[in-house]
């Protein structure tokens, strides 16, 4: 089939090889990156040069979740056109479930598997953010999976207290989008509130705020501040009438996660 200057610069971007050798490759293999990719290798053509400096900022993100038991797996690598290959893919998968398997430790087990990808695909590939929450009794876990251009790329995990599993995807949904840092305003650390506050104070003054009236208004600012960092305090995504803790209702948020490439 016939390929582009696109195709033909991914393949690089994938192989390190030269241009014309990467357009060799296409030419020889009707087009298939995978098939190229390997030729190039084959023939010696590829780059052997050290990837654990080059920037890994793409990647997949793999979802698994088994009865109470989640997990949340980050596989890193340099192009998209890498994290979006079946075996890059697969790999993360199967990382995945090993972690719902047992812990987070379990992806040790894969080292050689992973050892043999960077030769294989030829890019600088390593373990991101690993993460495994397990409900308890009473309690329900679900997830929400964001899939950009046929791969993972933002993945929740929310276990509930008093809630269903149609609840805790709500809010995995919300999570993903979102973006909270912390739960609860007790989980925001001292000294950030009291930068926030007092940068809020300076903003305040600058603009001309009355004295008399600088408590008040910086306390309405700081609920904002609060509401774009915490998860119970912010608006709901699909309907910001009502805050995620109005949703929630009697049900509580026990713990979650969110892992997202880049």
């Amino acid at each position: 089939m016939p390929f582009t200057a696109k195709d033909v610069q991914s393949l690089r971007q994938a192989t390190g090889a030269g241009m014309m050798d990467s357009k060799k490759a296409l030419e020889t293999t009707d087009g298939d990156l995978e098939a190229a990719a390997k030729w190039l290798r084959e023939q010696g053509l590829a780059a052997s040069a050290k990837r654990a400096d080059r920037d890994n900022a793409q990647g997949v993100v793999a979802v698994h979740v088994t009865g109470p038991v989640g997990a949340l797996v980050e596989l890193k690598c340099e192009t998209d056109f890498v994290a979006g290959s079946d075996q890059f893919k697969a790999e993360a998968d199967t990382l995945a479930k090993l972690v719902v398997a047992g812990d987070e430790r379990s992806v040790e087990n894969r080292k050689a598997e992973l050892d043999d990808l960077k030769i294989t695909l030829k890019e600088n590939i390593e373990l991101g953010r690993v993460v495994r929450l397990e409900a308890g009794p009473g309690e329900v876990l679900d997830s929400y999976l964001h899939v950009q251009g046929g791969r993972g790329v933002n993945g929740v995990l929310v276990v509930l207290a008093g809630g269903d599993t149609a609840l805790a995807h709500d809010i995995a949904v919300h999570v993903a989008f979102a973006r909270p840092k912390y739960l609860t305003r007790d989980e925001v650390p001292a000294e950030v509130a009291t930068a926030e506050r007092q940068t809020l104070e300076t903003i305040s003054r600058n603009e001309g705020k009355p004295e008399a009236a600088l408590p008040k208004i910086i306390e309405g600012r700081m609920q904002g501040f609060y509401k774009g960092i915490v998860l119970v305090d912010q608006p709901y995504a699909k309907d910001d009438k009502q805050s995620i803790a109005q949703l929630l209702g009697d049900a509580r948020i026990v713990a979650y996660a969110q892992v997202e490439i880049g």
